[in-house]
């Protein structure tokens, strides 16, 4: 009997980058026997290898690089006949234009700028434009001057409708390219299967709403940090002018209401998470929580090597980007210098993510001078290693789901440092840890002298942590959950 399939969508993650969430989707992936997998990859650019090595169960990877260069039909797939690739990019039938696509231009446009966006109009809005696609080249639509001179005059009546003022060629341009590269999905071709697996709620829900429109698949959603949380945070700390901030926020909120709107089953890491869906029009029926779950036999607790003893060592599993908030752990290890000179704080994980931000933290650690306490060693592929090398592990995220870090950390008997974001709190209790405020971190530095000074206490907690995990957070656990749900939505669509 042939296995029912699972197209499992995800954005700047698995296959081809590292992170919790490209763990949770290869721990998916590898364990669970009774479906297969089809990946549905969105990335920034093309990617040319994956970064895991994909079992038999993963019968096919779509890659989507939205900011490709090229369109990313062209590197997908090839099996379109020629002719009709090249009529499509040949011909657009202004008519067709005029009488089609841009009655439902201006409808999204409307829903980007509503009050109470109406997630109904938004799904009859997206599949009028997939509809349109099938015979439409996607490029040479929005390449069409029709269609930019009604985007700038749409958004010209909304913005002074709002009070918003100052608006530039510049900030118009930006939008209009983001609606170009965010919508890009809607023209890809997409594999069909028995259940959609979306694991973020941006605009990757695109083909799934397609997918369901047409053949009734169920969709499950499962949310690791809330997109719209993330994004607004984001979004509110760039540079952008007022216009494009509202805009992008704007279209982020059009994609979470799409998303929840069109879920069968909603899935979050935590239960934190649950306010925000709410929020933005998640169905309180639909809301569920499976925990991450980690191979506690492999993760587990080691001697500290002799290298590191007599030395306070804290460390971390971390790509090195803003919503990790390195910087803020950079401060914290000061106020620990202050008082032990030795200690040493040293973080594991991808480096060249954020290359700028990476150089603001190269920066703050030569003005505090910590060249001697904090490292960046890079990636490292084996963490039930690197977190046996420290007394404690900590993370200082201003946003989070429900992070392996902390529950690997754990499993090993390291107690933990994290501040209090998303779902950690429900991960790490005070028997195996402090939580600290966020971006303090005077705060954060003497939770890490408190357990770096007392042994006895290190030791209760080391015992703790290993039996919460053990309990509560195992793999087989975390499997058992998502095959009975897998085999609920399977269900659904007989």
């Amino acid at each position: 009997m042939s296995k029912s399939s699972i197209l499992m969508a995800l954005e700047g993650t698995y296959p081809f980058h590292g992170g919790g969430v490209s763990t949770w989707a290869h721990i998916l992936c590898n364990k669970i026997n009774k479906f297969n997998f089809k990946i549905y990859s969105v990335n920034a650019f093309y990617e040319t290898k994956p970064k895991y090595s994909l079992n038999d169960s993963i019968l096919e990877v779509v890659q989507v690089p939205i900011w490709y260069a090229l369109e990313p039909k062209e590197v997908i797939r090839f099996d379109d006949t020629y002719y009709d690739f090249i009529l499509k990019k040949e011909f657009l039938f202004l008519d067709d234009l005029e009488k089609k696509f841009i009655p439902i231009f201006k409808r999204l446009l409307g829903c980007i700028y509503s009050e109470h966006i109406d997630a109904d109009e938004l799904i009859e809005v997206f599949v009028g434009m997939w509809y349109f696609f099938q015979e439409n080249d996607y490029k040479l639509v929005f390449k069409n001057e029709k269609i930019w001179n009604v985007f700038k005059e749409e958004l010209m009546l909304y913005t002074e409708h709002y009070g918003i003022k100052d608006i530039s060629l510049l900030d118009l341009t930006y939008a209009m390219r983001w609606i170009y590269h965010f919508l890009l999905p809607i023209s890809i071709d997409f594999p069909k299967t028995e259940i959609i697996h979306l694991t973020i709620s941006s605009f990757i829900v695109l083909p799934a709403i397609i997918q369901k429109y047409l053949y009734g698949t169920p969709i499950l959603l499962t949310e690791h940090g809330v997109y719209i949380r993330e994004r607004i945070l984001a979004i509110s700390q760039s540079n952008s002018s007022y216009f494009l901030k509202d805009f992008l926020i704007r279209l982020s909120e059009c994609s979470a209401r799409a998303s929840y709107h069109q879920s069968d089953i909603i899935m979050s890491v935590n239960k934190f998470n649950f306010k925000w869906e709410l929020m933005y029009g998640a169905e309180q029926s639909k809301l569920r929580v499976v925990y991450n779950g980690i191979d506690h036999l492999r993760f587990k607790p080691l001697e500290k090597p002799k290298e590191f003893e007599g030395i306070p060592t804290v460390v971390a599993m971390a790509r090195i980007f803003e919503l990790k908030d390195i910087l803020t752990m950079i401060r914290s290890c000061r106020v620990v210098a202050d008082v032990l000179p030795n200690v040493q704080y040293r973080i594991h994980g991808e480096n060249d993510a954020v290359p700028e931000y990476t150089s603001k933290c190269l920066k703050l650690i030569d003005e505090l001078g910590l060249q001697k306490n904090f490292f960046f060693l890079g990636p490292n592929p084996k963490p039930e290693v690197v977190f046996c090398e420290g007394d404690i592990s900590i993370l200082t995220s201003i946003s989070e789901g429900f992070p392996y870090t902390i529950i690997e950390s754990m499993s090993c008997g390291i107690p933990v440092v994290s501040t209090d974001v998303g779902g950690v709190a429900e991960a790490l209790n005070e028997d195996c840890g402090i939580l600290c405020k966020p971006k303090d971190p005077d705060d954060i530095g003497k939770a890490v002298l408190k357990l770096l000074q007392d042994h006895v206490l290190r030791e209760k907690m080391k015992i703790a942590c290993r039996k919460r995990v053990e309990e509560l957070f195992t793999i087989d656990k975390f499997i058992d959950q998502y095959e009975e749900i897998y085999e609920e939505l399977l269900q659904m669509r007989r």
